[in-house]
């Protein structure tokens, strides 16, 4: 959203006995092309935000804060001249958009006309010059899109707009993204701003809808929350009565806004999540989260002797100050709606506005992963895939104990949901000591199909921890099964030879060959080593696209 509001605004032991673990049993029945189906991607939701505060040298640094949770970046690129026509900004940077490009980030950038009716309608009046120009502009520098971002127009322009975003769509090739930030309209509104949308109608010619679920009090009204938990879900609700879930993306608000007690400056001026904690914190205020609204406010008090804080350029008084902001509670239950509803995903303003522990959840909570203990780990991404694809579960629903080593049972359990193996009936038992264990159809559907195999006597030990090398003969295995043809050259691992590691040398070979385990930096493999839950998911990963690969 940009607007003149919002130009106040300021700057995420299997223990494996040697050659016990043996392929046996009755015929295996899957097959790499059968598996098709779990090779697909983990259909994560997608997540954008609008870049515009600050200098284009730091839009950069910005991205890198979110820590990969990033699908889209919508730098502001893209304003009206006097005419309605376009008018590039300088934030327009080559090696920023080939930058983002080489992260696997889409680059859409939005056009705005700063809340100027007078200037929205020359667009419009002039639209079929002005989608020319925009074409030509995504051509000219690789862009990925455009997010279309016209504000304070009326119903009397809403036809126009309409007739605007579906130009846009016939002169920009298939695979560009045309998207369109729309007002929030919790109540239906068909009139003023709100009713220069016509949600169904510009959901027939665009990619999605970002619905701006912000500013529900703005500058110059009334002290409140800038986005109620009610306000974005009935904002939601109206959207699906218009457009599929899969158009719908929800906005959410990086900033909030702070008032002067008993009036004068400011009056809700915008300020940034960040900032809002560091006035909280610097002048001893205590965050009170309101349950109506579910969100976060503050007192503050600046007292005369104190160095008065700077508010969107202009030095505050002494006095008492009210600051409704975002914290890591109000936004998660806005990201909890993403999943209610099963929409599209996010986006946000704006980057760089919020403060740096909030990429530490969004990206989990945003696919509907609650896990507190993972949010900074290197293995994240990888948990998460595995965990929407239902291979592993969490210890808890908080808890994922992404460094506990992996047992034989957990083992069995993520291979047999990778390989969507059906599972055999309870008294279909080949092991003396699973009976009754909560992985026992899964362990018994692993050795059924060759997958695993037992100790000694008759038993599983599902408990017992798993080494590196164990799980390597299992996922070599895997491969010798699936018939994945031979590729590349074994890495020469330090501590792996055929002498001291004479059942499990060629596995790990094998699987190195095709990046499912890599090693250590200090060029070790460490087979002796017990494999953690999060080094699990990271191998699941990639046998996951080393089966996909083999089958195209």
């Amino acid at each position: 959203m940009l607007s003149k509001r919002l130009l106040k605004k300021t700057i995420p032991i299997i223990i494996i006995v040697a050659l016990c673990f043996l392929w046996y049993g009755k015929p295996h029945s899957f097959s790499a092309e059968g598996s098709q189906e779990s090779f697909r991607s983990a259909n994560l939701r997608y997540n954008m935000s609008y870049v515009y505060f600050g200098s284009s040298g730091l839009y950069v640094q910005h991205v890198d804060r979110t820590g990969g949770s990033l699908d889209e970046i919508s730098p502001n690129y893209f304003n009206l001249n006097k005419d309605g026509t376009l008018a590039l900004t300088p934030a327009v940077e080559q090696a920023f958009v080939d930058e983002m490009h080489r992260r696997g980030i889409l680059v859409v950038p939005f056009l705005s006309n700063h809340w100027d009716r007078e200037l929205g309608q020359d667009a419009l009046a002039n639209r079929k010059k002005l989608a020319d120009q925009i074409a030509e502009a995504v051509e000219r520098y690789n862009l990925d899109g455009i997010n279309v971002d016209l504000e304070n127009l009326t119903e009397y322009e809403r036809d126009q707009y309409t007739d605007f975003i579906r130009l846009l769509r016939e002169k920009l090739p298939d695979e560009k993204i045309v998207a369109v930030s729309v007002a929030a309209n919790p109540y239906g509104t068909t009139t003023g701003w709100k009713g220069s949308y016509d949600y169904e109608a510009l959901g027939n010619y665009s990619d999605y809808l970002m619905i701006m679920t912000y500013d529900e009090h703005y500058q110059g009204g009334d002290p409140g929350p800038v986005s109620s938990l009610d306000f974005a879900e009935k904002s939601i609700q109206y959207a699906l009565t218009k457009v599929s879930k899969e158009k719908i993306v929800l906005g959410i608000p990086f900033y909030g806004r702070i008032w002067k007690n008993h009036g004068g400056f400011p009056k809700g001026e915008g300020i940034g999540n960040e900032e809002a904690r560091m006035l909280i914190s610097k002048f001893g205020g205590r965050v009170i989260f309101d349950s109506d609204s579910s969100s976060p406010y503050a007192t503050i008090t600046v007292k005369e002797k104190d160095q008065k804080p700077v508010i969107n350029g202009q030095s505050i008084d002494a006095g008492t100050y009210t600051i409704w902001f975002e914290n890591g509670e109000s936004i998660k239950r806005k990201l909890q709606l993403v999943e209610k509803y099963d929409i599209k995903g996010t986006g946000s303003w704006s980057l760089g506005q919020e403060t740096g522990d909030t990429w530490d959840y969004y990206k989990l909570w945003l696919n509907g992963c609650h896990f507190t203990d993972v949010g900074k780990h290197w293995a994240r991404d990888y948990i998460l895939r595995a965990y929407k694809k239902n291979w592993i579960k969490g210890v808890t629903q908080t808890s994922f104990a992404p460094d506990r080593p992996l047992i034989r049972a957990e083992a069995s359990v993520m291979l047999v949901r990778l390989l969507k193996l059906p599972l055999l009936q309870e008294e279909e038992n080949s092991f003396s000591d699973v009976l009754g264990h909560w992985a026992q159809r899964e362990i018994n559907t692993a050795q059924h199909h060759g997958i695993v195999a037992g100790v000694e006597d008759g038993k599983f030990q599902p408990d017992a921890t798993i080494t590196r090398e164990q799980m390597a003969v299992m996922l070599s295995n895997v491969l010798n099964k699936l018939s994945i043809t031979e590729k590349g050259q074994p890495i020469a691992f330090s501590d792996v030879s055929m002498n001291s590691n004479p059942w499990s040398w060629q596995a790990i070979g094998r699987i190195s060959k095709y990046g499912i385990a890599t090693g250590f930096e200090d060029g070790s493999f460490r087979p002796k080593e017990q494999l953690s839950r999060a080094q699990m998911t990271v191998m699941l990963g990639e046998l996951e696209r080393t089966i996909a690969d083999s089958a195209k």
